[in-house]
């Protein structure tokens, strides 16, 4: 997943996205609510760490544009305001969650991993397609019975074509998903991961077709053939 760390205060955003990236996500990190309202509004992420007490402009000014430009871009609120109008007023104004520090890091990850099932792949715990299942929280990808080793940037890759199943995938959103503000992937890196995702997947009843000059598109063995989008659920993979 790639996230946004928003959070003034410079020890605990630099454990934030330390340990963040040590699970496996994608991060980025800004220190101003000007800035992370900047970056929401031209950067695609899965998912929002908000701070709430922002020097210049506050998180739930961030919050309350995020959802009047109609940008569904799920929001965990990270913030030592307890008291209950704080929260009722953060969860009105479009937060997922609403988290007080201090705070254990196995507990975000929990819930950060919660609020993706939500918002992405409906509600359940694995995603999965055809014989493929991949377990979010042990970052295993499984074939039928059979665990298949895959680098963290395969595993991204793969997350994000089951997370939007049915749609095509865009070399720039790819690039997006799997890279940082200060990384770069070039279009011929890309294609060598889409290579290597699918000789790991030979048989494991899902392809990932090439549509020329627009992406890459995965289905399962049910739906090989059909037009992208046509499937019944649209983007959501099927969870269990």
């Amino acid at each position: 997943m790639r996230l946004l760390v928003v959070e003034d205060d410079a020890q605990i955003a630099d454990g934030l996205v330390r340990a963040l990236r040590r699970n496996g996500h994608v991060v980025d990190a800004v220190d101003r609510g000007v800035s992370a309202d900047a970056a929401l509004a031209v950067q695609e992420f899965d998912l929002v760490i908000l701070d709430l007490g922002l020097p210049d402009l506050d998180g739930t000014e961030v919050l309350r544009r995020l959802r009047a430009r109609r940008q569904d871009t799920p929001v965990l609120v990270l913030t030592a305001r307890d008291e209950v109008p704080d929260r009722v007023r953060g969860l009105d104004l479009g937060a997922d969650d609403y988290v007080i520090k201090p705070f254990e890091m196995p507990e975000l990850e929990a819930r950060i991993r919660a609020i993706a099932r939500r918002a992405i792949a409906g509600g359940g715990g694995d995603i999965v397609a055809g014989r493929l299942r991949l377990k979010a929280a042990q970052k295993c990808i499984l074939v039928g019975d059979d665990p298949v080793d895959f680098s963290p940037r395969e595993f991204a890759l793969l997350e994000l074509l089951l997370l939007r199943r049915g749609r095509v995938v865009s070399k720039p959103q790819i690039q997006e998903h799997l890279c940082e503000w200060d990384d770069e992937l070039t279009d011929s890196a890309i294609e060598l991961y889409v290579h290597r995702v699918r000789r790991k997947l030979e048989y494991a009843d899902v392809t990932i077709r090439t549509v020329r000059g627009f992406g890459y598109l995965l289905e399962s063995g049910s739906e090989v053939g059909q037009e992208p989008g046509s499937q019944a659920g649209g983007a959501n993979a099927s969870a269990s």
